[in-house]
This record gives C-alpha cells, sequence and structure tokens, in this order.
C-alpha cells in the first residue's frame, strides 16, 4: 500500500511536470524526457539521465519543495547535464525530478503596450495577466537574412539637438550610448525614448537599480508608456534572468516589427547583459579568453544586437539604441570595442563635459553615425565639418588661450572658432524637462543671430535650415 501511494505521488509530480513543459515547449511536442538531480553547486546544478535528449540552451523544469521551477542546459556531457536555475535561491535537493521543455518561448500582443513585465513576460506592474498572442516566438531567433533585409534609408528626429545635428540617426539604426557609471546614460536614453518617429518603444532594463524601474517608467516615459514595453530585471536578480531580460525585449520588438510598425529598442545596458553571461558561462565552467570574459560573451552580442535593424521587405524596423558601461572610463575594454565594431554608430558621453555641466555631455568630435549620410543634406553635411573643424580648433588651443599665449587677428579660423563654439555649446545643452528640438539647425542658426548679429553670418558659416 505504502508503495502504492508513492507511486501515485510521484505520477502526480510527473504529470504537472509534463503539463509545464508542454506549456513551453516546441510546436512538434516531442516527447518529453526527465532525469534527476544529481549534484548541486554555487550557480547550477547536474541532472542525469537526459543527456541523450536536451540540447544546449534548452529549458528544463524542476520540481522543488516550493513549487515547479526553470532553468537553462548551459553544458552538456555523456553523462550529465548542467543546468543554471532561473531564479535566485532555488531549493534545489539531491534526486529531485527535472523534465525537458525545450525553447523558452513568448507570444507578444498588442495588448502588452503600457505594461511592465520581467524577463518570463509576466506582469510586475499589478496589472491583469498578459493575454498571449496568437504566435509563440523562440527568445533566441536568429536575424533575418542579410541578403533579405531591407536597406536603411529614412532619417529622422530624436529632438536631441546634440545628436540632430552632428550624429543623426536613420530608422533601423543600431546606436550605442558609451560612457562610465553616473556620467548620464540613463538620462539620455529617457530623452531618446520621447521621440515621435516610432509606433512602439520596447525597453530592457537590465541590471538597473530597483528604485529605477518607477521612476523611468512613470516620470520618464509618462504618456508615452502607452505605446511601450517595458522588460525588467533588476540588479538583485539572477543572472539567468539579466541574461534573458534583452533577448525577451528584442522577440517582443520583433513581433511589432513583422507587423509593418517601427519600433524603437533600448536596452540599460548591454554590459550587464555580458556580465550576466559572464556570471551563467563561469558556472558552466567555461575558461575566459578576455579580462575575464569567456568567448560565449562575445558570441552572444553580435547574435542579440544584429536581430536589430530593418526587417524584410514589406515589414517595419528595429532602431536600438544600446547603453554600454565602460569600466573605469575606458572606451577600450572588451565589451565597448567588441560591441563598438557590430553598431552602426556611437555617441560618447565624455565626463569632463559632464563635470562642466554640459547635459547631455555628448562629446561631437568622438561621435560618429554611420548612417549620417543618409539624414544629413548637402548642406547640412557641409556645415557640420566645418561645426567639427571649429570645435577642434577651438579645443586644442585651449590651454594656449588660458594662459594668454594667442593674440586676436592672428589666426581668422581661430577667431571664428572663439566667438561661435561657444554659442554652439550654449545651444547643445538639453535636459530631459526641455521640450523636444523640432528643428535643431533652424535653433542653432537662430543663437548665432543672436550672439553675433546677421551681418557676422555669412562671415562665421551660419547653418542653412534644412531637414534634421
Amino acid at each position: 500500500m505504502e508503495a502504492s501511494n508513492a507511486d501515485i505521488t510521484l505520477s502526480r509530480k510527473l504529470t504537472g511536470l509534463v503539463s509545464l513543459a508542454e506549456r513551453y515547449a516546441s510546436p512538434d511536442r516531442s516527447v518529453a524526457h526527465g532525469g534527476h538531480v544529481r549534484t548541486i553547486a554555487a550557480g547550477h546544478y547536474t541532472v542525469t539521465g537526459m543527456s541523450r535528449h536536451v540540447r544546449l540552451g534548452e529549458f528544463v523544469a524542476h520540481r522543488s519543495a516550493t513549487g515547479i521551477h526553470l532553468g537553462e542546459v548551459v553544458r552538456v556531457e555523456p553523462d550529465l547535464a548542467y543546468v543554471c536555475p532561473i531564479e535566485p535561491g532555488e531549493p534545489i535537493g539531491i534526486h529531485d525530478t527535472v523534465i525537458r521543455k525545450g525553447a523558452f518561448r513568448i507570444a507578444p500582443d498588442e495588448s502588452w503596450c503600457g505594461r511592465t513585465i520581467n524577463a518570463l513576460a509576466e506582469p510586475i506592474d499589478g496589472g491583469a495577466p498578459l493575454v498571449p498572442g496568437s504566435v509563440r516566438r523562440s527568445i533566441s531567433n536568429s536575424a533575418p537574412p542579410s541578403m533579405a533585409r531591407r536597406r536603411v534609408e529614412q532619417g529622422l528626429r530624436t529632438g536631441v539637438r546634440a545628436i540632430d545635428i552632428f550624429s543623426p540617426l536613420c530608422l533601423g539604426q543600431r546606436l550605442g550610448v558609451f560612457a562610465g557609471s553616473g556620467v548620464g546614460k540613463s538620462t539620455l536614453l529617457s530623452m531618446l525614448a520621447k521621440a515621435d518617429a516610432f509606433d512602439r518603444v520596447v525597453i530592457a532594463l537590465v541590471g538597473e537599480r530597483g528604485r529605477e524601474v518607477r521612476e523611468f517608467i512613470e516620470d520618464t516615459l509618462g504618456e508615452n508608456m502607452a505605446k511601450a514595453i517595458a522588460v525588467v530585471a533588476t540588479s538583485d536578480e539572477s543572472p539567468m534572468l539579466r541574461k534573458m531580460a534583452p533577448l525577451s525585449a528584442m522577440t517582443i520588438a520583433e513581433h511589432f516589427r513583422d507587423k509593418g510598425e517601427n519600433v524603437l529598442f533600448i536596452v540599460d545596458s548591454v554590459t550587464r547583459f555580458a556580465h550576466a553571461i559572464r556570471e551563467v558561462a563561469t558556472a558552466a565552467g567555461e575558461p575566459p579568453i578576455a579580462r575575464g570574459y569567456p568567448a560565449s560573451v562575445f558570441t552572444e552580442l553580435p547574435r542579440l544586437l544584429e536581430r536589430a535593424g530593418p526587417g524584410e521587405e514589406g515589414k517595419g524596423t528595429i532602431t536600438a539604441i544600446i547603453s554600454i558601461l565602460v569600466d573605469g572610463d575606458n572606451h577600450n575594454d572588451p565589451i565597448a570595442d567588441s560591441t563598438r565594431g557590430i553598431l552602426d554608430g556611437h555617441i560618447v558621453l565624455d565626463r569632463s563635459l559632464a563635470d562642466e555641466g554640459r547635459y547631455p555631455p555628448i562629446n561631437p568630435l568622438t561621435s560618429i553615425s554611420r548612417m549620417a549620410r543618409k539624414a544629413w543634406t548637402a548642406e547640412q553635411e557641409k556645415l557640420v565639418s566645418r561645426l567639427k573643424t571649429l570645435i577642434h580648433r577651438y579645443e586644442e588651443t585651449r590651454d594656449l588661450r588660458l594662459i594668454g599665449g594667442y593674440r586676436a587677428g592672428s589666426d581668422p579660423d581661430l577667431d571664428m572658432a572663439i566667438k561661435q563654439v561657444p554659442v554652439v555649446y550654449e545651444v547643445l545643452k538639453q535636459t530631459p524637462s526641455d521640450p523636444a528640438a523640432v528643428d535643431a539647425y533652424a535653433d542653432l542658426a537662430t543663437a548665432l543671430k543672436a550672439a553675433l548679429g546677421v551681418g557676422q553670418n555669412g562671415q562665421a558659416g551660419m547653418p542653412a535650415r534644412g531637414r534634421g
């Protein structure tokens, strides 16, 4: 009788696990295979009996003393599968039952707009349960084929004058925001999130401080939250959830792109995404190759970022704004260097400019948009080139002028730079509370007219108004 009761109990557990496995299984619904926990270590546990059936990156369902939990297979050996639990602090016991469930899938829907969810596509804003869409998508999708994608052609206005003038964006472009800690990355991202050029906004907040989440969503997005979806994994959550958050957010963005919409995709920050991958890989025994980062980090970064961009013919675009936290203000650290080579441009936030009170502290000389020529008119391109020349001349002679070593009239270009560059710097100042710039070039022209007088503008190369 006791044996019979034990069998019934085991049968019920397996039934519950198989039900969970079927919920997330791939459409072919292959037979669910199971195993048992063999060893437990910090950051992972091993499962015996399922190595022949699971694949790297697949998910499993584990029944613990507190319920059913998910984990990802991060390493497979002939007799053992290594699994990283999704939830931190999950109670795991030797011989606990584990069931294979396949790729993790979510079903985005338009009704998700205005909601804040976690990496598992579960609401965390206290609202009603999410309504699943009609199509289930793996969060590990591949990028569209290169030759099937549309070309990047159409420029857009972000409303941030420093970007619209010196590093303009196009629909479908991927741009990085590089800065050290506390320089203003999140503030700049919040300004870009208000751009009117997009139908949808999908934001992945990875490793953020928990107290800042509501501030970003309620204060920064405000009314724009109606067309936005925020995917959040805070710094105290497990590395698996921090790794999954950008992948789930990108899958949601792909859903709207495939419907023909223009989507703004924001990640803050991809560096913490890389840190999460490093933690998971280290737990699986992968050796580091570059300043503590294993090879899988440099495999996962392009797999995520290449999914952004223009879709295939007849579909929309995903314009990606990716923040990169440069460790110790070193812009050549492995993550910054690798990401810069993948993206279509980079905005550099300079700590010295922030110290001067110039916000956003965008350095116009080191910030580059590889799509700029598709957004500029011919006149605007000449203007920006001239402005960069004047700014460079102004900055390289700063020390000379401070010690009184320069006499006015000795260098006409420098005289022009001394008159115009401070006015340009003043125009570029902008805070999140300021209204978005409708025409950055017109604002610049107006400021130069007021400061220098109309009669001097021809000599100073006053900006010509065009599409900005």
